[in-house]
């Protein structure tokens, strides 16, 4: 049996392991030991054996076993023995669907520093590797490691509650969860693919979790769409593709599909919806009216350099380069890095090609790798 089977069979099944470990002992490094122990031993047994037919349950009740065995001979009180002893072996399922989303929460919690909570949910969540996370942070192994604990620290000295909040307070804690799946996503857009497909997989998590919060949705949906596009995104020698030139026939349809599909159900309530309605609206050529009305709703209720370059750019494809110029000139982003790749795109189809051959130049020098190169190679088509 190919080992790849097994891990796909076992995937889904570590998270809700490590949360009902996590609920039941209250021990988050004996959680992930059990669970990971668990995952060996099927590593070991199921290529002979076979997948069994219920392998979240096959997990569920090695990881317990061994939960029980470290706990006794720890000699922890009997109360968390009983606790571990109680946890049903025939599913996964019961009750554990609510505790990964205490966990989600938990490895959210605002009185963890950003990228502690992003680490955190990447290592206890998704269960990626802690030398893969420290990579994409530019750490070492044993950097990572030592931070992973002393945000597990952290969580067990300031008692943080191992629930997910009600009422306002979850209002309140909602946006910074997909917050963290949002920048967990974006470093997977940037170049770490797999980092995007797990928040792929969390957002789906989410919400099945909470099908009544519409910008859970919203935010799958628009991973879906921007993910759709990874194929395209790069030519043959690994070059970036812009937007415009890319072949849109390589893009996922199912993807796409299914993000439209959530979108058509789900109200437009929060920033997230409305940057998906964006990523939708270029589907399947892009409507820049629609898309710069879109921005503009957005810059009402998000503020931020990237969004108002944004729409700038978006009313230069929509209404004329000059009124992109205009408004790239009143949006306040002299000092985010592609504020000139965007003037000198809007320079070029201004007609002004010394101007924005120069433009592409100077930007192509504050990036390094892949974006230099497409930005110089602007530059020399002009």
């Amino acid at each position: 049996m190919p080992i790849s089977e097994i891990e796909a069979a076992t995937r889904e099944s570590r998270a809700r392991i490590v949360a009902a470990l996590i609920r039941m002992t209250g021990d988050w490094t004996l959680a992930e030991d059990c669970a990971q122990d668990a995952l060996a031993a099927a590593l070991e047994r199921w290529p002979a054996d076979g997948i069994p037919g219920n392998p979240g349950g096959w997990l569920m009740t090695v990881a317990r076993n061994r939960a029980l065995d470290v706990l006794r001979r720890a000699a922890v009180e009997q109360r968390k023995l009983r606790e571990v002893a109680t946890v049903v072996t025939t599913t996964p399922d019961d009750g554990i669907e609510d505790d990964r989303l205490r966990l989600i929460f938990t490895c959210c919690h605002p009185a963890l520093a950003p990228e502690a909570r992003v680490a955190l949910t990447l290592r206890t969540v998704a269960g990626v590797p802690t030398a893969d996370i420290a990579r994409v942070f530019l750490v070492s192994e044993a950097t990572m490691t030592r931070r992973l604990t002393r945000a597990k620290s952290k969580i067990a000295a300031a008692r943080i509650p191992y629930r997910v909040p009600e009422g306002e307070a979850l209002g309140e804690r909602l946006p910074g969860v997909l917050a963290v799946l949002y920048l967990l996503f974006t470093r997977g857009y940037d170049g770490e693919p797999a980092f995007a497909e797990e928040a792929i997989r969390l957002a789906r998590l989410l919400a099945e979790l909470m099908p009544r919060e519409p910008e859970v949705a919203s935010l799958l949906a628009l991973f879906l769409l921007q993910h759709s596009r990874r194929h395209a995104r790069r030519d043959v020698s690994g070059e970036l593709v812009p937007l415009d030139r890319q072949d849109r026939t390589l893009w996922d349809r199912p993807a796409i599909a299914e993000a439209l599909e959530i979108l058509q159900r789900t109200p437009i309530e929060g920033p997230y919806a409305l940057q998906a309605r964006i990523a939708a609206a270029h589907v399947p050529t892009s409507d820049w009216p629609s898309i710069a009305l879109w921005y503009d709703e957005l810059a009402r209720v998000q503020d931020t350099a990237v969004v108002r370059l944004n729409r700038a750019v978006a009313h230069g494809y929509a209404y004329g380069p000059q009124r992109g110029l205009a408004l790239l000139a009143e949006a306040r982003v002299d000092n985010y890095p592609l504020v000139i790749a965007a003037e000198a795109d809007l320079t070029a189809r201004a007609g002004d090609r010394v101007r924005a051959a120069e433009l592409f130049r100077a930007a192509a020098a504050t990036f390094d790798g892949a974006e230099r190169r497409a930005l110089l190679r602007r530059a020399e088509e002009l």
